[in-house]
C-alpha cells in the first residue's frame, strides 16, 4: 500500500527551482557582460583601423601630389615610388581615432609606406557582473600599408627632356606627354592603400 504524498515532499523541489533560476540568471548576465566587452573591443578595432588607414592615406595623397610635381623629372620618380617625399601624417591618425571616440596612444611611421596605430576607447566596458570592468577601455591595433601600383624604365643618361618613361601600373599603362602633362594618374592609380594581414 502506498501512502499519499505529503506537504513536506512537494517542497523539496522548491530550493532546486530557486538555484537552476538563479544560476540561469547568472549566465545570462556573465553573457551580457562578454557581450558588452565584445561590442567594446569592436569599437576599439575599427577606430584602429580607420586611424591607421586615414594616416597612410594621407601620405599617399603627399607622395602622390611629389609625383606630380616631379613629373617631368623622371630621376625622382623611384624615390617617391619608394616613399620619399611623404610626411609623417600621425595626425589624420588621431583625427580619425576621435571620430571614432578612442584615441591614439601610439603611431608609428613604420618606414615610410606603413603605419601601426594604437588606440584605446574612450568609453569602458561599463557595470557588469564582472567586478573591475567599470574604468577598463578596450585596446586595439592596426597596420596600414602603402602599395605602389606602379614601374616604369628608369630613364637613360641619353634620354631628352622630350621623353618620359612609360608608367605601367596596376590598370592601366599611362604614355605622358612631357608638352601636356594634363592627363595624369591620380593617387589610387599610383598607390593603394590597405590595411596589413
Amino acid at each position: 500500500m502506498t501512502r499519499p504524498r505529503t506537504h513536506r515532499d512537494a517542497g523539496q523541489a522548491f530550493p532546486i527551482y530557486i538555484t537552476v533560476v538563479a544560476g540561469l540568471l547568472f549566465l545570462a548576465f556573465a553573457y551580457l557582460a562578454v557581450g558588452q566587452a565584445a561590442v567594446n573591443r569592436n569599437g576599439a578595432q575599427t577606430a584602429a583601423d580607420a586611424a591607421a588607414l586615414a594616416a597612410a592615406q594621407k601620405t599617399r595623397d603627399q607622395l602622390a601630389g611629389a609625383w606630380v610635381e616631379d613629373v617631368l623629372d623622371p630621376t625622382k620618380w623611384r624615390d617617391i615610388f619608394e616613399g620619399h617625399g611623404g610626411l609623417d601624417s600621425c595626425w589624420r591618425a588621431d583625427e580619425l581615432a576621435a571620430r571614432n571616440d578612442a584615441a591614439v596612444t601610439n603611431c608609428a611611421w613604420d618606414g615610410v609606406l606603413r603605419y601601426t596605430v594604437d588606440v584605446r576607447t574612450n568609453k569602458p566596458v561599463g557595470n557588469s557582473i564582472v567586478p573591475g570592468t567599470e574604468s577598463i577601455r578596450s585596446k586595439a591595433s592596426a597596420t596600414a600599408v602603402i602599395e605602389p601600383l606602379c614601374t616604369f624604365e628608369d630613364p637613360g643618361e641619353d634620354a631628352g627632356d622630350d621623353v618620359l618613361p612609360q608608367l605601367n601600373c596596376k590598370d592601366r599603362d599611362w604614355d605622358l606627354d612631357p608638352h601636356d602633362p594634363e592627363d595624369l594618374p591620380g593617387p589610387e592609380d599610383l598607390f593603394d592603400v590597405h590595411l596589413a594581414d
